[in-house]
């Protein structure tokens, strides 16, 4: 491959990346919360059941803000079910996932469980089954300080201050006919700005999001996301995108391509998010969170393959096993994320545990990393900062990404994928410069040159590759670390110009010290 060059200036930035941009989800889905984060009795749990070699890997994940209760569960969940004594507590049959849900975990637990891990909460409220009422009593459990019925309730439950959750969700995914008590635009925007009135006349300190297409590929499709802000516009600090990469047509290329389209994504939704403010001559802007993404496509079911007999409690489903190719598209997704730091503050990997995650349990046994992990683990942990313009000279290649969710079977053109996809982050505190860089040729070695302006003196400080000779290659109990990443040797500073050699198939971080 001949030489590909990246231009970038210290003083030309994107957008500084939220803390809440490294966000992750939890949901009560198979072995997600019981027997992933949870499961009392198990040799590393502590005495409220919370797994502590689940919660060593959380930390070195690095996530910054937690979804939770779901996802689909929270269209048909009550949440009054999981607070009070656990003994107490109904059993209910749980119609997203077709199990029974014992409510021995829920949302002071949750709450707990954040704050040990040093994770921001972020609450879904129902919009299915329930309306405003439920989301407004809600918000007065978990953060009026006393006073009031349920906030004197959530401290006889022994959580005497209040939980002070600033992030809420209006519901989940309305628009998906899988989705309990779905809805159109427009009744959807109606319950939706209710409870966004009533919300914050409880806690005016609380940012809000409404829910956006789940997908590019649904039916209704950007007409959703004009109704819903009509709606909402006034109320809400952020509008959803939900997109899950696949690889359906095992066409590697196309697959690696995939997150070309989020950048659309994005675009498109920012788009038509400025057009509502337009008509109304409003400065305001919607911000975006992008609060379901990852890599899954093996696992995904109909409704039907989903029943089990018997409705169990957490029944072991939707465990995508991920391998090297999974890895390098959910990098180029999360450069896709970072390269749209202006305006997406926030981001949610769906999920955390077992289900579709980068980390994954044997009740009773140990813990490892997904092949997955890696990436988000470099995102997470040097993605703090000023994410810089470049203007990359890469070949390019033409890909057809197949997306079989729309209403029949849809491919989508990437007429020009460069061969290179990459973001540069500037962290001027710690006087870092992270390069993220995705070489996607599957056969050729990426000579790549790097123009870096207005830094001064530049230093290796160090350099990652996660690689493997076979994309099918997983991690798993027997070899936890098959894929993990190594150095990145051939990495060399030439006066302002950093020169590395990144192997095929290859995701790679290169952190360069800017100190002057």
């Amino acid at each position: 491959m001949r030489n590909v060059d990246v231009l970038l200036h210290r003083d030309f930035e994107i957008g500084v990346t939220d803390k809440r941009l490294f966000g992750a989800f939890i949901e009560h889905l198979g072995r997600c919360v019981y027997n992933g984060i949870y499961e009392p009795g198990h040799k590393t749990a502590d005495k409220q059941g919370f797994r502590q070699d689940v919660m060593a890997l959380v930390r070195e994940l690095a996530p910054t803000i937690m979804r939770y209760p779901g996802g689909n569960f929270v269209s048909g969940y009550n949440w009054e079910d999981g607070v009070g004594p656990v003994k107490d507590r109904p059993r209910r049959l749980d119609l997203a996932w077709m199990s029974t849900e014992p409510n021995s975990f829920g949302t002071n637990e949750f709450i707990d469980w954040c704050r040990m891990a040093d994770i921001e909460p972020m609450l879904a409220v129902n919009l299915g089954t329930r309306a405003g009422d439920a989301a407004r009593n809600m918000v007065e459990y978990c953060n009026h300080p006393s006073g009031t019925t349920l906030s004197d309730l959530r401290r006889k439950h022994g959580w005497d201050k209040p939980h002070d959750v600033k992030f809420w969700c209006l519901g989940n995914e309305m628009d998906g006919p899988w989705q309990m008590e779905a809805k159109t635009a427009t009744e959807y925007g109606r319950i939706a700005v209710e409870a966004a009135k009533m919300m914050p006349w409880i806690d005016p300190s609380i940012e809000l999001a409404a829910c956006g297409s789940s997908g590019r590929s649904m039916p209704t499709y950007g007409a959703w996301e004009q109704t819903v802000l009509e709606h909402t516009f006034d109320h809400v600090e952020f509008i959803s995108l939900h997109t899950y990469i696949n690889n359906y047509a095992g066409d590697t290329p196309a697959f690696l391509a995939a997150c070309d389209l989020m950048d659309s994504f994005i675009d498109e939704v920012v788009a038509i998010a400025d057009a509502v403010a337009a008509r109304r001559r409003s400065s305001k802007r919607i911000m975006l969170s992008f609060d379901e993404w990852n890599v899954w496509y093996r696992t995904r079911r109909n409704r039907q393959e989903r029943v089990l007999p018997g409705w169990p409690v957490a029944p072991p489903i939707l465990e995508e096993i991920y391998n090297m190719e999974d890895a390098l598209a959910f990098g180029g997704a999360c450069i896709s994320l970072l390269n749209h730091a202006d305006r997406v503050k926030a981001g949610c990997l769906a999920q955390l545990v077992n289900v579709i995650a980068p980390i994954m349990t044997e009740t009773g046994g140990p813990a490892w990393r997904q092949t997955i992990f890696h990436p988000f683990a470099h995102f997470s942990n040097f993605g703090r900062g000023r994410v810089l313009r470049t203007q990359i000279d890469s070949p390019t290649y033409a890909a057809n990404y197949y997306d079989p969710r729309g209403p029949q079977e849809l491919y989508f053109p990437v007429p020009a994928a460069p061969n290179l996809k990459l973001s540069a982050v500037h962290d001027d505190k710690a006087g870092m410069l992270t390069l993220f860089a995705l070489n996607r040729s599957l056969t050729e070695e990426m000579p790549l040159r790097v123009a870096a302006k207005g830094f001064g003196n530049l230093r290796v400080e160090k350099a990652l590759q996660l690689h493997h000779a076979d994309l099918k290659a997983i991690n798993s109990k027997a070899a936890p670390d098959k894929v993990a990443p190594t150095a990145l040797s051939a990495v060399r500073i030439d006066g302002e110009h950093v020169h590395a050699t990144l192997k095929p198939a290859s995701w790679n971080v290169i952190r360069v010290n800017v100190a002057k």
